[in-house]
């Protein structure tokens, strides 16, 4: 099984955000599942590299050759995969990855996650699409969709194909398909 996740690099963010990385990437090494993420060593994304790791998981990392060049690579990983643009980097990450989550995040954790959603609604992909968030930061985007789809711009169904979770083993459940 691997899981990809979305999730925040900033590195000025409340440390609640970067402990909860760590610790679904250590429930993933847990499970001997592998972890696919974008590739970087700092903040949420270095650090559910690091959990996944601390519990011998294997982490696979993709990410653009321009990351790389500025040294945001994250070079422990057991495999990365370095590419040429973004969209390359989610099409592999979407390609090698049986399930998604997306944490706390600013806009590329939005736009990977809306993608990977829509890819899911329109069937280029049948892979679970998992939001983890316990501590409510994505509320006003859970109002926003349900809003969307009361005035007929997000069809019906569309939102049922993203799972909402509070906890890592909640999130982690939906991922396994249970």
């Amino acid at each position: 099984m691997r899981v990809a996740v979305f999730c925040s690099s900033s590195p000025t963010i409340d440390p609640k955000y970067v402990d909860l990385a760590f610790e679904l990437g250590a429930a993933i090494g847990t499970r001997k599942w592998d972890l696919v993420s974008g590739g970087g060593h700092i903040s949420m994304m270095g650090a559910v590299g690091r959990g996944a790791r601390s519990m011998d998981g294997v982490t696979i990392g993709v990410i653009p050759q321009a990351l790389v060049d500025i040294e945001f690579a994250d070079h422990d990983s057991h495999e990365l995969h370095v590419v040429t643009s973004m969209r390359e980097r989610k099409a592999k990450i979407e390609e090698i990855s049986d399930a998604f989550i997306a944490l706390p995040g600013g806009l590329g954790t939005l736009e990977e996650l809306f993608e990977i959603w829509v890819g899911r609604f329109l069937k280029f992909h049948n892979k679970p699409v998992i939001v983890l968030d316990p501590f409510n930061l994505y509320a006003p985007l859970k109002v926003l969709v349900d809003h969307l789809e009361q005035e007929g711009f997000v069809k019906p169904g569309q939102r049922e194909l993203l799972h909402w979770t509070t906890s890592v083993e909640e999130a982690l459940a939906v991922a396994l398909g249970t």
